[in-house]
């Protein structure tokens, strides 16, 4: 690598100058379309920068330059609009591929992971299949597994509870496709490639959830990107464990393994499941993490989130000026100089607000500019007047936060109409407040979970499991608040189970058992994080599988 970064700068200005003339070649093209020695200049100057940088062994900007020379290669002479994205296509990539080059003149560094997206735009444009994200990343696939104390189940018991954990699985991934708290989606995966993994630990078949499982965790704990790759790749794991559930015979396909392997190693982090694999494949740490890639690539490609914040912040250093007017306005300093700016700071804002894609928020300031026109020294604004610009400015305030805070867990209100923020701001105290209930819902869930653990690792110590139907009932009560009748009833039969079949039984359930009730409150709990209670009908799934495993404990439920 070193040696590449190091050899740049002996062809440099050759390099650079032939990309010039090819890019000038192209967009001339672009603009002349039937002039085909404009292409054909483009492919030959293509040529040369693809066997430069063979030369000086720069193997991601060799590729990457490949595929632009294929892909110029197969547009013809005369190409129309349906060639339009192949070309747009070519333009960015040789533009990242310019400023991949620059980077690395610079820092004496290769990175060629960060050429893949627009190596893959470019292959998509093209119609062929995608690179993945671990193409330049090197392990070894045949380590052999410890081996560990399988799940005591027979082999009918086993099929079920095989199926009932992929749906579990299932649901995880719908909530981390969905982008709906994906954090706690990752978790329900997770814990759903551990059960499965647990059912088939010594046999071939199971290093799918082994090294899966890993990767879910590894996601989780290294706050990794939920790129569409990712969502793809998890995607594939279900598909893969419908096979792995119906043929004893199964192996997982070794680029799926490579795949999930290279997400331990990009989030470096130490979790039991990461760590363990880590070991047996001798995995170390990227030179990299997930979110640098990110960054550097936003530079190469151009503005990404980094610029919607900086937006964010002139937009509430506005607002701030805007509640400074207004203070003003409030306590009787009124001036027609501060009247004009506060019209023109609204306009300014309205338009800005709508550029950004809240156009509610500018709406509602917008539907204050002729209020606003009328105000003046021998005419001030009335109290009740004042009130509702205050409940445009507080509401905008609330809508642009959202342009930060990319993993909040909230409601979207929706969109006020003008002179009714007052109502929508009471409408979110009124969410502010069951997410209050919600919360102490999840403590109580959090609890319930642990204490069951300390009882299994104690071997039936009842003393653990003293407060949980109480505070499972409590749970239960809060639900009912909320009007969630269905989840009240599956919490209720979890403390039921817990009462009867653990606190007042003589012995203690099987491990099977235990673990059945922990998919079932783990299945709550997901259903609690992922925000259904404030949007049920995203996550109907998920209670029917906390219904299979209440069912699954022998537990009766009502219709």
């Amino acid at each position: 690598m070193v040696s590449g970064a190091t050899s740049l700068n002996l062809v440099r200005d050759e390099l650079f100058a032939t990309m010039e003339e090819a890019e000038s070649s192209l967009e001339h093209f672009i603009a002349d379309r039937h002039n085909g020695s404009l292409l054909q200049q483009a492919v030959e100057n293509l040529h040369q920068v693809r066997g430069t940088l063979n030369l000086i062994e720069l193997t991601g900007a060799e590729l990457l330059a490949q595929e632009v020379l294929d892909q110029a290669t197969d547009i013809p002479a005369g190409a129309g609009e349906e060639r339009d994205v192949q070309l747009s296509a070519l333009s960015n990539a040789l533009h990242v591929l310019r400023r991949y080059l620059e980077n690395v003149e610079a820092h004496r560094q290769e990175m060629p992971e960060l050429l893949l997206p627009a190596i893959n735009d470019l292959r998509q444009a093209g119609g062929q299949p995608a690179l993945p994200e671990s193409f330049f990343f090197s392990v070894r696939l045949d380590h052999a597994r410890p081996r560990t104390a399988p799940a005591k189940v027979d082999g009918a018991v086993r099929e079920s509870e095989g199926r009932r954990l992929r749906h579990m699985y299932q649901v995880g991934l719908l909530g981390f496709i969905r982008e709906q708290n994906p954090q706690a989606s990752l978790k329900l995966m997770g814990r759903a490639l551990t059960r499965v993994d647990s059912l088939f630990a010594n046999e071939p078949r199971g290093r799918l959830c082994w090294v899966g499982a890993a990767a879910v965790e590894a996601q989780v704990d290294g706050q990794l990107l939920a790129r569409k790759s990712r969502k793809q790749l998890f995607s594939r794991i279900d598909r893969e464990l419908k096979q792995m559930l119906i043929n004893g015979q199964y192996e997982a396909p070794r680029g799926l393994l490579k795949e999930l392997l290279y997400l331990v190693a990009l989030a470096g982090t130490r979790g039991p499941q990461a760590t363990a694999l880590s070991e047996v494949f001798g995995l170390a740490p990227l030179p990299f993490t997930d979110h640098l890639l990110e960054e550097e690539y936003q530079r190469l490609a151009g503005p990404g989130q980094a610029v919607m914040r900086s937006l964010s912040s002139a937009i509430r250093e506005e607002l701030n000026s805007l509640k400074d007017m207004l203070d003003l306005i409030e306590r009787g300093t009124l001036q027609s100089d501060s009247l004009n700016s506060l019209h023109a700071l609204l306009g300014k804002l309205s338009k800005t607000l709508g550029m950004v894609g809240l156009s509610s928020a500018g709406n509602s300031l917008n539907a204050q500019l002729h209020v606003v026109a009328g105000w003046s020294e021998a005419s001030p604004p009335q109290p009740q007047a004042l009130n509702k610009l205050a409940d445009a400015v507080l509401y905008v305030e609330g809508m642009v936060a959202s342009l930060e805070s990319g993993e909040r867990r909230e409601v979207r209100a929706n969109p006020a109409q003008p002179g009714n923020e007052a109502e929508s701001f009471a409408q979110h105290q009124l969410n502010e407040a069951r997410i209050v209930v919600v919360d102490e819902a999840q403590a109580g869930l959090a609890l319930a979970k642990r204490a069951i653990t300390a009882y299994l690792e104690s071997g039936g110590e009842r003393m653990h499991l003293s407060n949980v139907p109480f505070s499972l009932q409590a749970v239960r009560g809060g639900l009912w608040f909320l009007d969630q009748e269905r989840a009240a009833l599956l919490v209720g039969a979890c403390a039921d189970y817990i009462q009867r079949q653990m606190f007042d039984a003589p012995q203690m359930p099987s491990e099977q058992m235990l673990e059945t009730l922990a998919d079932a409150l783990s299945s709550l709990e997901y259903y609690l994080e992922a925000g259904a209670v404030m949007r049920p009908e995203t996550q109907p799934s998920v209670l029917d599988l906390a219904a299979e495993s209440v069912r699954a404990l022998g537990m009766p439920l009502e219709a």
